[in-house]
């Protein structure tokens, strides 16, 4: 019958045509989203093919007139060691990450699984860590490392951030999901609690350490406060810090070279946050489920 065409037909059943519509709905409300929060960087790699004067028109166009990337880019490779800056930007966020895991997930194990006096207060000074922001302890870790004589090394760099409160809030708050029938066969096997911790729970929180680790890499890959404050020079400096390489008080600023250098610096957080971006879902999805 004429009424009977939209519903579902024989023992498996066909999907009914009524619900492919808010399906198709929300992919294309997605694929807007996506595209709005994308236009940022789409700007920015078309500027980076453009010479100056048409960066600047008001007429909004990708693809330049009088295509200037081979200037723009031999510009960065000339004037500056990308290799470099790439190269100390994995060392500094490569051990900032590996510190920051260290002893976050211990702590975030303690506090969710352990049972001991002042948890909770411990849990709060945690909550209440979230709140400062890095500028407040900036001038006295200047001073020390000054004293000390660690400016402009990787000591400077790494040192100041290799606790993470907020990675201990995030593995608190993924631990408490995970059963504790597992932390008791583990218990029985005669593990003690680190070896808990590195060889049980550690290969259980994947998801949510690849989930820090992306937001721990692009928050001090991109960071200019703090290596401003301590490097000087090309030896120690950052991927964000070359791209200062371009400003200059006298001559103006280069914004085609600039955004081809920021192109450059940002294209492997690119293409690491693509070849992640199944376990940082995951990650973002299992953390937090649990109070």
């Amino acid at each position: 019958m004429p009424a009977d065409r939209g519903r579902a037909e024989g023992p498996g059943g066909v999907t009914p045509r009524g619900s492919l519509l808010p399906g198709a709905i929300r992919l294309l409300v997605l694929a807007l989203l996506g595209l709005v929060f994308l236009s940022p960087y789409l700007w920015m790699a078309a500027a980076s093919l453009k010479p100056l004067d048409e960066i600047f028109r008001a007429s909004l166009a990708l693809w330049p007139e009088n295509f200037a990337g081979v200037e723009n880019y031999g510009k960065v490779l000339a004037r500056v060691p990308v290799a470099q800056y790439l190269w100390n930007g994995v060392i500094v966020c490569g051990g900032i990450l590996f510190f920051q895991l260290l002893f976050a997930v211990p702590a975030g194990y303690a506090l969710a699984k352990l049972r001991f006096p002042g948890r909770d207060i411990a849990f709060g000074a945690v909550m209440l860590g979230l709140l400062v922001p890095p500028h407040v302890p900036a001038l006295p870790l200047y001073v020390a490392f000054s004293e000390i004589g660690l400016l402009n090394s990787y000591a400077a760099l790494i040192a100041p951030f290799a606790i993470s409160v907020f990675a201990i809030f995030l593995f608190r708050q993924f631990f408490r999901a995970l059963p504790d029938e597992l932390l008791h066969a583990a218990r029985l096997d005669g593990m003690g609690e680190w070896s808990i911790v590195w060889r049980v729970i550690l290969p259980n929180a994947w998801p949510a350490a690849t989930a820090f680790g992306i937001f721990s890499v692009v928050a001090h890959w991109n960071d200019l406060f703090w290596p401003l404050i301590v490097v000087q020079g090309h030896a120690r400096a950052t991927p964000a810090l070359g791209v200062l390489q371009f400003r200059s008080e006298e001559a103006g600023d280069d914004f085609g070279a600039m955004m081809a250098a920021a192109v450059l610096m940002t294209l492997p957080l690119v293409l690491a946050f693509l070849l992640a971006q199944r376990r940082f879902v995951e990650g973002i999805a299992t953390t937090g489920l649990k109070g």
